[in-house]
């Protein structure tokens, strides 16, 4: 057998702790069903088989010769020495039984253990892990309990260091909180005791396979056809834009949809604490913010990125998520040729999110008055994309507002579309339009400068129709 180092033991080892466990439930509701206490009893003798034979199968291969290999190739040779390990042992197993065996001892080895599953599956937005006892996630906009577990806190603590370690990070008592990512860009923050009383917590913001489009958004439901139209208008003619909403709102999501109707000449430069963007252009360059190290120095800032890039001659700046005075710096690169940079922000309203950027002006310090920040914030800034997550669960766009200029102290703002709540219908499903304002739009001049009025004009008279 390929990687073989020694024969496997001829009995079964004393259970360890670092062997992975079965990710079926365990029923808990009282008092238990002849069913339940058999479906109890079989996930025990399968835990037990499972230490076994994952012990037996550190004893058997060699690393440096399965490092060697695709990790396809990895997964079919370890399914064959477990498939050896089964029969030399005599163990008695169902073909059914052998291949979960089998499949949740390759997770574990190769892959994040119980969450392969989950993984697996296109229709989940988020993974929540709140202990090793207790797995959430987020499908069809409603959040349920699933019945994954994991074995204990250690084997959960396992996962999330080989999560954060993939992307140079760490995550332990010193330094008990970590961004990171998946191999498919998929958002992970992971906290770790002692700031999680009740054992690690690992939150994964999944993306989906099939990327999602403007074009989707739209079947979906989240805007009009008109609205789209507008949008896609606005990103090619680089208009600054931002995109403000809550968490799960599905900013990035909408960020990264409005990123593909860029030009495919210009060159883009993106700043991210965990890089998450999917860009389709080829001309990008990915940049990501770094922790300090165990002496606590070495760290690289969001605002580090952004002052940094603004030397390598991009023409679009892209960032995550503005979330401190990096937007200073991200107004000045508007304010100075390179337009048609977007970025998103928390905040719930387009008014908030003007609000929040003059906040983190502040936070970097800057002794200017009020009135400065927000000439600066109104010449940068053309438009504010709000995303929401409504009750309901499902994700619209209720604003798309331009920012006109000032007023006094005061930025103004006039709205293009609006989502217009009407109700719930018997399901609890929230019901509404989304209503164009009949106003022009500011950008009109720069669509007439690329060539784009018609569309434009075409796209507002169909909204209005």
């Amino acid at each position: 057998m390929f990687g073989r180092r020694t024969a496997p033991p001829s009995t079964p080892p004393p259970p360890q702790s670092a062997a992975p466990s079965s990710a079926k439930p365990v029923a808990a509701v009282p008092p238990p069903t002849a069913a339940q206490t058999r479906s109890v009893e079989l996930d025990h003798r399968l835990s037990d088989i499972k230490i076994a034979i994952f012990n037996d199968l550190i004893d058997s291969v060699d690393p440096t010769e399965l490092g060697q290999l695709e990790p396809a190739q990895v997964r079919e040779e370890i399914s064959d020495i477990v498939s050896e390990i089964i029969s030399m042992r005599s163990l008695v197993l169902s073909a059914a039984e052998q291949q979960v065996v089998i499949s949740d001892i390759c997770n574990d080895v190769l892959g994040l253990g119980p969450l392969e599953p989950l993984l697996a599956r296109d229709d989940i937005a988020d993974i929540m892990v709140n202990g090793a006892d207790k797995v959430y996630i987020e499908s069809e906009g409603k959040i349920e309990l699933t019945d994954i577990k994991f074995r204990d806190n250690a084997q959960l603590m396992n996962i999330c260091q080989r999560i954060v370690s993939a992307v140079g990070r760490r995550v332990d008592e010193a330094s008990p909180i970590c961004d990171a990512r998946l191999a498919d860009g998929s958002r992970v923050n992971v906290i770790v005791p002692p700031l999680a009383i009740d054992g690690p917590t690992l939150t994964i913001r999944k993306f989906k396979r099939d990327k999602l489009t403007l074009d989707k958004l739209v079947e979906f439901g989240s805007l009009t056809p008109q609205a789209s139209r507008v949008l896609q208008i606005a990103s090619a003619v680089r208009c600054n834009i931002l995109v403000s909403g809550g968490t799960g709102s599905g900013k990035t999501t909408l960020l990264n949809c409005l990123t593909r109707y860029i030009d495919e000449a210009e060159r883009i430069v993106t700043c991210e604490d965990a890089a998450e963007l999917q860009l389709q252009q080829p001309h990008v360059v990915r940049l990501e913010t770094r922790p300090p190290n165990l002496e606590g120095a070495g760290a690289v800032t969001m605002r580090d990125l952004v002052k940094n890039c603004l030397r390598m001659r991009p023409e679009r700046i892209i960032v995550g998520e503005v979330r401190g005075p990096e937007a200073f710096d991200l107004l000045q690169a508007m304010n100075t040729g390179h337009d048609g940079s977007m970025g998103t922000i928390h905040a719930n309203t387009p008014r908030d999110a003007l609000s929040r950027v003059e906040n983190m002006v502040a936070m970097g310090g800057y002794n200017l008055p009020a009135k400065a920040v927000r000439e600066q914030i109104a010449s940068a800034v053309n438009v504010i994309v709000q995303a929401s997550r409504l009750r309901d669960g499902t994700r619209k766009i209720t604003h798309i507002s331009e920012v006109i200029g000032m007023e006094g102290d005061v930025i103004t703002l006039q709205d293009l579309f609006v989502y217009e709540f009407e109700g719930e219908d018997s399901k609890g499903r929230v019901l509404g339009r989304h209503r164009p304002t009949g106003l022009r739009p500011a950008f009109w001049d720069r669509a007439r400068y690329y060539g784009l009025e018609r569309d434009l004009a075409e796209a507002l008279s169909e909204a209005h129709a």
